[in-house]
């Protein structure tokens, strides 16, 4: 499946992606700013602009979107990510026009009530207090705080309760005059798609988009330092991280391939030599976060006050020891794993449309998935060797860790363990 692509004049890209099969489309905008692209004094602010989409027009209040999806069988919901903000509608191929005219509706006539403002902060108030009480939310933030302190990576998505708070409709409405314009927007469907009556669609409210400007990123210096809370508990939530490749790497194949042999599941190696060998851990896994500029790449488990340095050592070595004694065998089955993946993904409307629209956002291009899986299958041990040494070469690891204790061995000693 070959996606189709379109620039309108006003600069909006338009891909589509048609699915024999399927029943359903799934029509999206995705906006190129998220969290990272929050000045001072917003943070928060793009995550709750999402919020506040749904919540009224010019021609519709909050409930007359509702019901105009939902009494179709519709679906819409939104997400904010660090680098990208998404709105999207799923819904019977038949009523894509309404989908389109929804999107566009509160993307660009928004009318951001007072008193909607007022419910909805109270809402994400309530969202973050929730994060706030989730151990495994909260190491996860502190995480990102640590590998990026001063920079708005290092920054909740959520906001803070204080910034959340200040907000007001001229704030909301400056982000999104900011950001949201035809320059920045790209609008995805796949499903039961014609991309010719996508267009037609699409046209009829080209006049209506702003255009915007493109966001400047200052690219994140990682610091590598350690944040640790003591909560009584009954086992320590613990991640630990080291600087890795950006989306664009030519790599990044080979970090995911990485990942999926080193912690992506129960034949991985930290399944193995963590939890079934030494039986220190319910759950470990590792993971590959990749934005723009910059990367992620690093573990997460829960285990036992006690049993922590231990998790940590083995799992230091059990990277380290990939270096020397990776199998051609190994690395076929992680391939096969991520190949699998790959094209049993293209059986979801969601899924494609919102790879499509990373894609773009990324690369200005979209490959299909038989391109991607080919890359993939071009990958040997080296590839994934040259990853664990560009990984552990001379990098500063990060740490997160929420527990009953806060006895774990320093960041030099972690460091120590990955070059030894």
């Amino acid at each position: 499946m070959t996606a189709q692509i379109s620039t309108l004049p006003n600069g909006l890209t338009v891909a589509s992606l048609n699915m024999p099969g399927a029943h359903s489309v799934n029509v999206g905008v995705w906006i190129k700013a998220g969290g990272r692209d929050e000045l001072a004094g917003e943070n928060g602010i793009a995550h709750m602009l999402e919020h506040m989409a749904f919540k009224g027009t010019q021609r519709r209040s909050a409930k007359d979107i509702a019901v105009e999806v939902e009494s179709l069988g519709g679906y819409m919901n939104a997400h904010t990510a660090r680098e990208e903000t998404a709105y999207y509608i799923r819904i019977l191929p038949e009523h894509m026009p309404l989908a389109v005219d929804v999107l566009f509706d509160i993307l660009t006539k928004s009318s951001l009530p007072d008193d909607e403002i007022e419910r909805e902060r109270g809402v994400i108030l309530q969202e973050i207090g929730q994060s706030l009480d989730t151990p495994d939310d909260v190491v996860f933030e502190n995480f990102s705080a640590a590998s990026y302190q001063g920079h708005n990576l290092g920054q909740s998505i959520l906001g803070t309760a204080q910034s959340v708070s200040g907000f007001s409709r001229d704030d909301l409405q400056r982000f999104m005059t900011r950001y949201y314009g035809s320059g920045q927007m790209v609008l995805c469907a796949s499903g039961a798609i014609s991309h010719d009556a996508l267009l037609d669609e699409v046209q009829k409210h080209i006049s209506s988009v702003p255009t915007a400007i493109s966001p400047t990123r200052v690219t994140p210096q990682w610091t590598g330092g350690r944040i640790i809370e003591t909560r009584q508990l009954e086992q320590s939530h613990v991640i630990m991280g080291l600087s890795a490749l950006g989306a664009t790497d030519k790599d990044r194949y080979a970090m995911m391939l990485l990942s999926s042999l080193y912690g992506g599941g129960m034949s991985s190696r930290l399944f193995q030599q963590v939890r079934e060998e030494r039986g220190l851990c319910y759950s470990i896994f590792s993971f590959a976060q990749m934005f723009s500029d910059a990367g992620v790449f690093g573990l997460y488990a829960g285990t036992a006050a006690d049993d922590v340095d231990e998790m940590l050592s083995l799992s230091c070595k059990a990277l380290h020891d990939m270096k020397h004694d990776i199998t051609d065998d190994e690395v076929e089955r992680g391939k096969s794993q991520m190949r699998a993946g790959i094209l049993m993904g293209q059986e979801s409307v969601s899924g494609m449309t919102e790879s499509m629209a990373r894609q773009l956002l990324l690369f200005g291009n979209v490959r299909t998935a038989d391109e991607i899986a080919q890359s993939v299958s071009q990958l040997n041990k080296d590839d994934v060797v040259r990853v664990i040494e560009r990984l552990t070469a001379d990098t500063a690891p990060a740490l997160s860790l929420i527990g009953p204790s806060d006895a774990v061995m320093s960041n030099d000693d972690i460091r120590q363990l990955l070059a030894s």
